[in-house]
């Protein structure tokens, strides 16, 4: 039974090894946050870097500051845009408020990591209301809010939990909102254009801050920092390769305020692509999109969800079945089971994804180990409740035989409950179809990325470049383990085609 259990952890250990083969190469890797300004960073850091020979990756849209920082941390990236302000007040919180910018490089040189001279930019937060608004209510400063405790407030997801964002605010101004809701921040500004917040929180590069006409309230109480644009990148990755640490130090300086308002509008507003924009700020001509063209993009992003898919089944398989067959001869045993499988489902992905990250870094490792754990369920309860349906008699004439339990097991029961094995294996195999696209989340790829990008611009298009994909694995997947069912029931236990 030990040789048998270690077999099985070994063929787990080798799938999750696989999925991280190939990630030791001389390539840097960037980063970038999920949103516009970003991404056109980590664009600007890929062409310029690449033009001086160097071997460069963009992981775009992974998250947010946090899981950027662990990422960087851990080796999963290389190097990623950041600003002062999130670094003193969210990432390095110990760090004493008026601290130096020696200071700041010095404890940061304590983690092994690096810190770039400013970009030429500060991308500070701020609240905004429609003009119309202000102008009704005779908004101005962040201090008239206290007054207005009816107006509904539209947070994006990051600035409401930020040491920096939403909980100091409180305790700065005493606000008391009657209304506080979460949401993605490209969507805050639909949602105040639709009247569904009054109130949303904002960078003041963005591009839409014009065009949707809003007002951006003075932070009269000063309670934000400098948010100047910097790289954060690894110390080891610098020595390793110079013609990174030579890049940073000729972008420092280099991108104004004016320009990178310039550059989101382009992408946000006039709908052009990042490398498209980053490529005309650098004067580079006909710069290559990462992705490439439509359907390449569509190859890489099957294979990438599939990956994820695949390996994360086939562990859960070699797993589940043996945990399923084990309870359903330990009916204890087999409760106790079903349990901690039911816990492990109803855990958020997103959450899960957070959990993960520290132990297995970022990108397809903590995607797959998710996914295992939702197949989990399925399978365990799927496998117990084949195995429990066999009809007593049938057992009995197998004992009665002198059947060792093992060719009883492979012979009669396991064929007896294929259908309802097949159908748990299937059911989790169309979960971790829907739930991989959230792996985009923390650079795992897949059909979650043009989703991802679709919602941040407001492109149905994109949307749907990844949904529909997505829907029709789903279709497919179905289908084939309908196939499969059906291949391996004998022919006399399997049902008749209805006429």
């Amino acid at each position: 039974m030990n040789t048998w259990a270690s077999g099985i952890a070994a063929g787990i250990a080798s799938l999750f090894f696989c999925a991280a083969a190939g990630a030791a190469d001389d390539t840097v890797r960037v980063g970038s946050k999920n949103f516009t300004e970003s991404i056109i960073l980590g664009e600007i850091l890929r062409l310029d870097a690449g033009r001086q020979g160097l071997r460069v990756e963009h992981r775009r849209a992974m998250g947010g500051s946090a899981i950027l920082w662990q990422a960087l941390l851990e080796g999963g990236i290389d190097v990623y845009p950041e600003y002062t302000g999130t670094l003193r007040r969210e990432l390095l919180p110990d760090l004493p408020p008026d601290a130096s910018a020696e200071q700041l490089a010095a404890e940061l040189r304590r983690r092994g990591i690096g810190i770039s001279a400013p970009l030429g930019f500060d991308d500070s937060y701020a609240l905004g209301v429609s003009q119309e608004l202000a102008g009704r209510l005779g908004l101005r400063t962040l201090s008239d809010l206290r007054t207005q405790p009816q107006l509904r407030f539209g947070l994006s997801n990051e600035f409401i939990s930020r040491g920096d964002g939403w909980p100091g605010l409180v305790k700065a101004y005493g606000y008391a909102p009657d209304s506080v809701k979460a949401m993605d921040h490209a969507l805050a500004y639909r949602a105040l254009a639709g009247g569904a917040a009054d109130v949303i929180d904002l960078y003041t590069t963005d591009a839409e801050i014009q065009s949707y006409r809003i007002q951006v309230l003075d932070d009269d109480r000063h309670y934000f920092p400098s948010y100047q644009a910097v790289w954060l990148y690894r110390l080891d990755t610098a020595q390793r390769q110079p013609l990174l640490e030579a890049s940073l130090r000729r972008l420092a300086g280099s991108v104004s305020l004016e320009a990178m308002r310039g550059m989101n509008a382009a992408v946000m507003l006039q709908r052009r692509g990042e490398t498209e924009v980053a490529a005309g700020f650098l004067g580079i001509q006909g710069a290559a999109d990462e992705d490439g063209g439509r359907w390449s993009r569509l190859w890489r992003r099957t294979v990438e969800h599939l990956t994820l898919v695949g390996i994360s089944l086939a562990a859960a398989l070699l797993l589940g079945l043996p945990i399923g067959i084990l309870a359903a001869r330990v009916r204890r045993l087999g409760q106790a089971m079903l349990g901690i499988t039911a816990v492990l489902q109803t855990i958020p992905s997103l959450a899960m994804f957070v959990f993960l990250i520290p132990l297995l870094g970022i990108g397809a490792r903590p995607a797959i180990a998710a996914l295992f754990f939702y197949s989990l369920l399925p399978i365990v309860r799927n496998t117990l409740t084949g195995l429990d349906s066999i009809a007593a008699p049938l057992r009995e004439a197998a004992a009665a035989l002198g059947l060792p339990y093992p060719v009883q097991l492979v012979r009669i029961e396991l064929p007896l409950a294929a259908r309802t094995i097949i159908a748990g294996v299937g059911t989790a195999a169309v979960i971790d179809v829907g739930t991989a696209t959230l792996g985009a989340l923390i650079g795992a790829g897949g059909y979650g990325e043009p989703i991802l990008t679709g919602i941040r611009l407001g492109s149905v298009p994109l949307i749907l470049e990844g949904a529909v994909p997505a829907a029709l694995l789903a279709l497919l997947v179905l289908a084939l383990f309908e196939g499969i069912e059906r291949w391996l029931t004998p022919r006399g236990l399997r049902l008749p085609a209805r006429e």
